[in-house]
């Protein structure tokens, strides 16, 4: 999670970025047009005929695997079929990372198995598996402030617990556990790692996501526990006795691959080569189908974008929908798309991203230039009949791939989702297709869809300039 800059600092900064000039309005007739599309998205299933389909008929798309291809040819076959007059793909290179198979057990004071997943970017175990002494914190603090002499030859085991929030904001406490735990734990001498998983639920189903190493650490196998089972550690070691477990990870680095961004565009009637970007990102873990992660959030792009190309006459931009590739690793496809169009960002008028599943819309931020404010404001009053209310002090840099296209210089809105939900089945294998409540899902397209036509048809434009808003986060 990206923790936003004080208010102060980016007020400060807003007058350094932009010189004053001529404000960004909306005509009648535009807002018209979008009051019109509003109504019809809430009628509209092309999102979840789209998110059912992607995950029935390729389902798992682990980056680097199999259905990573499948997913991006799926999609392109797709877009295509949709009527987008033009569909390409931009290459991602990263590494790939490979999960084979995985289990473990308490073999001591009182045996038991534990459910558990390998963490995206753990090496795997030794040859039969990692049996040692288990060493627990309650907190990412308490194993930082921790002796290593203590550590040294164990298994760390770090508990933090998440609550359910709307905002999703306590996510920030699981990741960061997650992410920078086993490098911690690696550099004070620790054999392996285990974390209770970064999730609300009380499922027995581990929450997997990616780890990091820095650099000069040796990597160590760092897996997440599923809630009961971390409880089990807890309250043996709780009681004061020595716990012995024993775990096997059979995953890690399999070389170089290339993946790939699968971008679709209709074209705007006047000014095709400026366009409004919207998505999500096409890989996903591969323990669920990936539907809430986030087949759903291309779909609502995609369903959104079709309800403006049918129009009678088209926005004056375009609409380009992108399929990120691996985000889950790292937004890599997000850096990749940023790299590569850098130096024409002006032409993106504005962006926003769909990653935090498919429940209603409650929220609005954006980060744009002063003169364009104004008509935030008329978007955002066209979003109150939604139930979305607008914060017009917070930035909103897009959504996590767009975080790093805003970072270039792309003005940025965000459309926060209710994460109440949310985390109950992240990064599992409870992440599938019953999990969409279609009524929410119309009302997330309602939104895009207003947000998209208003910004391809303003007259004027939102800020998007190279550098523009790189000093700028978001708070996710």
């Amino acid at each position: 999670m990206r923790q936003p800059l004080p208010l102060a600092l980016l007020l400060f900064a807003a007058p350094l970025a932009f010189a004053a000039g001529k404000p960004t309005t909306l005509s009648e007739a535009a807002i018209t047009t979008a009051t019109q599309l509003r109504e019809a998205a809430l009628k509209d299933d092309l999102a979840l005929d789209f998110t059912r389909d992607l995950t029935t008929e390729v389902g798992a798309r682990l980056a680097g695997s199999e259905n990573d291809l499948k997913a991006r040819e799926w999609t392109i076959a797709r877009f295509k079929a949709l009527g987008f007059d033009k569909v390409w793909s931009e290459p991602v290179n990263y590494p790939k990372w490979v999960r084979r198979g995985e289990s473990g057990q308490i073999l001591a004071p009182f045996p038991q198995p534990l459910t558990l997943t390998a963490l995206g970017h753990s090496p795997g175990t030794p040859v039969g598996g990692l049996t040692a002494q288990v060493i627990g914190f309650a907190t990412l603090d308490a194993l930082k402030n921790a002796d290593a002499a203590s550590i040294k030859g164990k298994i760390v085991y770090v508990g933090p617990r998440m609550h359910a929030k709307q905002s999703g904001e306590d996510y920030g406490i699981g990741a960061g556990v997650r992410s920078i735990g086993p490098s911690l734990a690696s550099s004070k001498g620790a054999l392996g790692f285990l974390l209770r998983s970064a999730g609300t639920d009380d499922n027995r189903l581990a929450h997997t996501g990616v780890t990091h190493f820095d650099e000069g650490v040796t990597p160590i196998p760092a897996a997440a526990l599923s809630g009961p089972d971390a409880d089990q550690i807890e309250r043996v070691l709780a009681a004061g006795k020595p716990v012995t477990v024993h775990y096997t990870l059979d995953c890690g680095f399999d070389g170089e691959y290339t993946g790939a961004n699968v971008i679709g565009e209709f074209k705007g009637s006047s000014k095709p080569d400026e366009y409004f970007i919207m998505g999500g990102h096409l890989d996903s873990w591969d323990l669920g189908t990936g539907a809430i992660d986030d087949a759903s959030g291309i779909g609502i792009a995609v369903a959104a974008a079709k309800l403006i190309a049918n129009l009678p006459q088209r926005p004056a931009r375009s609409i380009r929908v992108i399929a990120f590739a691996n985000e889950e690793s790292g937004l890599y496809g997000g850096k990749a798309y940023a790299q590569t169009h850098a130096k024409e960002i002006a032409k993106a008028v504005l962006g926003t991203e769909s990653d935090l599943g498919a429940d209603r819309i409650y929220k609005i931020t954006a980060s744009v230039k002063p003169e364009a404010r104004a008509a935030v404001d008329q978007i955002a009053a066209l979003l109150k009949p939604l139930g979305i209310d607008y914060d017009a002090k917070a930035p909103g840099a897009g959504g996590s791939d767009l975080s790093a296209v805003h970072a270039v210089g792309m003005a940025g809105l965000s459309l926060h989702q209710d994460a109440t939900r949310y985390f109950d089945w992240h990064h599992t294998a409870n992440d599938t297709f019953d999990k969409i409540d279609p009524v929410q899902l119309r009302q997330n397209v309602a939104a895009y869809v207003v947000v998209a036509y208003l910004a391809a048809q303003a007259q004027g434009d939102f800020g998007s300039k190279r550098g523009a808003f790189a000093k700028e986060k978001d708070s996710w």
